[in-house]
């Protein structure tokens, strides 16, 4: 969603993230296959869904294939 792990990290100290509806505050906080996360984003909220994981960091086409869409609001 964003380019950066600072960027990430400033969403969720701000409180922009929550995890299976509940608002996450600790950047570090472990993510499961199976959760939910609303990120608030640009004036938009978009509702995921983790369905996998990556062994390394690749491109953002590589990290699409590890999460569904659930929705985007405006």
């Amino acid at each position: 969603m964003v380019k950066a792990r600072t960027s990430a990290a400033e969403l969720v100290a701000t409180g922009h993230v929550r995890i299976n509806g509940a608002r996450e505050t600790s950047p570090g906080h472990a993510v499961k296959i199976g959760d939910v996360l609303t990120i608030a984003l640009d004036r938009t909220v978009r509702v995921l869904k983790v369905t996998g994981f990556n062994e390394r960091r690749g491109d953002a086409a590589s990290a699409r294939v590890l999460y569904e869409e659930l929705g985007v609001r405006n």
